[in-house]
């Protein structure tokens, strides 16, 4: 995969990262609050952290010291 297709990637990661975000500060503001629903969400979240790290590393050349 090209750059293009890596940040392409990366901007579309980032963009659900937030939706998520957006999506556990609603159940949160929720009178009741599904506490499992917040769980499976947030792991979800740190899944798609680790792929943008990922891709941003692809992104990044790697430096022979």
């Amino acid at each position: 995969m090209n750059d293009d297709g890596y940040q392409q990637q990366l901007e579309q990661l980032k963009i659900e990262h937030r939706d998520l975000d957006d999506s556990i500060r609603a159940l949160n503001a929720q009178t009741l609050i599904d506490q499992l629903q917040i769980a499976r969400l947030k792991k979800k979240k740190l899944i798609l952290k680790d792929r943008i790290r990922r891709v941003k590393d692809q992104l990044v050349p790697d430096i022979i010291a």
